[in-house]
């Protein structure tokens, strides 16, 4: 019987990361003896760390300017680890022949594209962005392809033994003054997003609550909330597993659709996103799993008079929904019905 060696390849941003992180678990259930390794990005790699159900992390540090080397080390890299199957969960030449020269035998990817006809890729046929289905279930199409018989995409992050006492120490340190909520306040603009002033505006009303500590989680703090009072800033700087463990100390967590929201989602912290309803943005596609999740979509008139058609330029200025002042109402009677 063949013994699976088993590469998932996730090579984008951290949300997508995160969306895949339950994976290695479904195939490892299906087959408890095969061997799976995440092929990643250096700075998402940190995300499957301590993950009892990966075996190896690769990181391909791949840089324009290295395209060629990086290429046919990486290829020698796999050649060497002799996968016997490849998920491509997103399609991108450079792998799909990376693996192809790498001789793995059974490549899985979406559709039906030029450069995975030209290498014998086996097509996995999915209607992207059909209504009411989760991002998370494209990546389950690719195991199931292979035989798993799964539909628990749950993401999942593992912390050791001395980043849970961290989170512990945290979480003491801020609630003595009472709830704790995160923001994150930047996204690179890959989903709409407020403009720095109303995360200012909206981390200003909250710390001026006596029972809420505001803890912003931003790797770059924008400078419109640096000097907030009462406000922490635990993460600037700061590799990504230290976001993790700020994000999992929080009571509840406020952002746009970003990768942060998705790691509260992973760490079972209930959420509060701001989201847009186009099909290709709405929560149904790219809520966070995992955990409880509430949304702040604008009004129907605000996008039929304001929609610039385009999602990642759009920052839901002059929404009433979707104001600081809204928001603001909304954490603090998620919070109280929490109580």
């Amino acid at each position: 019987m063949i013994r699976r060696r088993i590469l998932v390849i996730r090579q984008d941003r951290i949300g997508d990361a995160v969306l895949a992180t339950g994976l290695p678990r479904e195939l490892k259930k299906r087959w408890p003896g095969c061997t799976v390794c995440m092929l990643v990005r250096p700075y998402t790699a940190p995300l499957f760390e301590n993950n009892p159900h990966v075996d190896e992390i690769i990181v391909d540090e791949y840089r324009p300017e290295t395209r060629n080397s990086s290429f046919w080390r990486m290829v020698g890299e796999l050649r060497r680890r002799r996968f016997t199957h490849a998920l491509m969960l997103l399609p991108q030449a450079r792998y799909n022949y990376m693996t192809f020269c790498a001789g793995i035998p059974f490549r899985i990817g979406h559709g039906i594209i030029l450069f995975h006809a030209l290498t014998l890729v086996w097509p996995v046929m999915t209607r992207k962005f059909r209504k009411g289905r989760h991002e998370a279930e494209y990546n389950l199409d690719l195991v199931r392809a292979m035989g798993v018989r799964t539909g628990n995409a749950t993401p999942e992050i593992h912390l050791t033994g001395e980043e849970k006492a961290q989170v512990e120490a945290l979480r003491k340190r801020w609630r003595q003054r009472g709830k704790v909520v995160g923001i994150n306040a930047s996204s690179g603009w890959s989903s709409p997003n407020w403009q720095p002033a109303s995360w200012a505006r909206l981390a200003s009303i909250l710390a001026a609550e006596k029972d809420i500590q505001v803890v912003v989680t931003d790797f770059e703090v924008p400078p419109e909330l640096a000097d907030i009072s009462g406000v922490e800033f635990p993460d600037q700087g700061q590799p990504i597993r230290s976001t993790v463990m700020s994000v999992a100390a929080c009571d509840l967590y406020v952002a746009a659709s970003t990768g942060p929201m998705h790691i509260a989602g992973a760490m079972g912290v209930p959420t509060l996103s701001i989201f847009c309803p186009l099909p290709n943005c709405e929560p149904a596609l790219w809520g966070p799993l995992g955990n409880e999740a509430a949304f702040v979509l604008p009004e129907k008139e605000y996008c039929r008079d304001h929609c610039p058609g385009n999602p990642h330029v759009c920052d839901f200025a002059g929404s009433v929904e979707v104001s600081p002042e809204q928001v603001a109402a909304r954490i603090l009677a998620q919070l109280s019905s929490s109580s």
